[in-house]
């Protein structure tokens, strides 16, 4: 009788204390976001000041991309022992220590090193994140739970990035990268003070790996890989479409992605609702609208206000779908979540790098148009994500059936 108080009280101090503990992660996610944005605003100042090209200088981006698709798995599989809010802790800990050693970069190879240091946490938290969050909270808020720690990388991009980049701009690139390792500082300790010691799904390495053999979890990571990755065949050139094809000028630009900005705050959170809901059904809403808002930029995009339209609605639809996609993870995975929840993001990550390299791709052939073909190839890119949700809608049918 008493055990059984105890474990009902802890559970309501767990739920009361969930909203600040998630906004903790929420920090977390910001440092994390804006590390990985940050440096594509100060691409001429970390060229000059360390004698690289702009080319060589971008590959900081690259670097950083790959870090997060191959580490995440591998640190992961490293630390699948580890208590989770432990775990949260040593990922801040090495963020904060590659940021640092950033800042105090000497040259370009010692910074490409610090970029990848920073990455491998990259989806180890998000991963291991999302399934604290979605501890946190009753079982019909997960999504929205998710969606909360997600609104930190969706900030990221409407402050962190334009913040920092007048930071760099302003004192020099090294004080952004001080900026952010002061800002992981203290979401070290908000992670520290207020995130619980949730109960953990105890797993062997071979039941985490075992995920891996579920053809519904090769089907989860392809929905992710192409759904998502519409999105950044398109974003990835936002910049020469809106001045180019739109006739914006080039200052405008950091405005106009505030907007868009904007548009995937409302989208990440209004998704993790709508997910909680019905998930596959508004996965799969989401997807078309999103397929459907890309082909239609491809016209928009001639006109100034047709186009600030259409980027707002793009963000909104864009990561509208990044609370479902991972709670779908979540779903298909439940024996083993961490490494399917990190694998995830790490399929956030491919498809972000397919979509910049199908994009270039197209623009360089100057297939269908160039860079006017660019929106309705984005657009045809989510639809093979629309295809992969509704085959593995199926599969998890057939599932609950046997």
């Amino acid at each position: 009788m008493s055990t059984t108080s105890l474990s009902d009280q802890t559970s309501v101090s767990i739920r009361k204390g969930s909203k600040i503990a998630l906004y903790a992660l929420t920090l977390g996610a910001f440092a994390i976001g804006m590390t990985e944005f940050i440096i594509m605003g100060l691409l001429p100042e970390v060229a000059v000041s360390l004698s690289v090209s702009i080319p060589s200088a971008g590959m900081l981006i690259t670097g950083y991309a790959l870090g997060v698709a191959i580490g995440a798995p591998f640190i992961t599989i490293a630390t699948h022992k580890m208590q989770r809010k432990a775990l949260l802790i040593l990922l801040m800990l090495i963020f904060i220590a590659g940021n640092a050693l950033a800042a105090l970069s000497p040259n370009y190879f010692v910074l490409m090193i610090a970029r990848i240091i920073a990455a491998l946490t990259h989806g180890s938290f998000f991963g291991v994140g999302s399934v604290v969050a979605a501890q946190l909270v009753p079982k019909e808020k997960r999504a929205g739970a998710i969606a909360i720690m997600f609104t930190g990388l969706t900030l990221a991009n409407i402050l962190g990035v334009p913040i920092g980049t007048f930071l760099g701009q302003a004192y020099g690139w090294r004080s952004t990268f001080w900026a952010i390792t002061i800002i992981g500082i203290i979401a070290l300790v908000g992670v520290v003070v207020l995130v619980p010691h949730v109960k953990a799904v105890q797993s062997s390495l071979r039941q985490e790996l075992g995920v891996l053999r579920k053809p519904v979890v090769h089907i989860a990571l392809l929905m992710t890989v192409f759904g998502f990755g519409g999105v950044f065949t398109a974003f990835t050139y936002i910049a020469p479409i809106l001045v180019d094809i739109t006739g914006f000028s080039p200052s405008s630009v950091s405005y106009i992605l505030v907007l868009f900005g904007l548009g995937i705050t409302i989208g990440n959170i209004y998704g993790g609702k709508l997910a909680d809901r019905k998930l596959m059904p508004s996965l799969i809403g989401i997807l078309t609208l999103l397929a459907i808002v890309l082909a239609v930029f491809s016209l928009t995009d001639q006109n100034k206000i047709l186009a600030l339209i259409t980027i707002f609605i793009l963000g909104i639809a864009a990561f509208g779908i990044v609370p479902g996609l991972q709670l779908h993870m979540l779903n298909t995975a439940k024996e083993a979540p961490t490494l399917a929840s990190t694998l995830n993001i790490a399929a956030f990550n491919l498809g972000n790098a397919l979509g910049a390299y199908l994009g270039g791709v197209v623009i360089e052939q100057k297939f269908g148009g160039g860079l006017q073909a660019v929106p309705w190839v984005a657009a045809l890119v989510t639809v093979v994500g629309i295809l992969f949700t509704l085959w593995g809608r199926q599969q998890m049918k057939r599932e609950s059936r046997v």
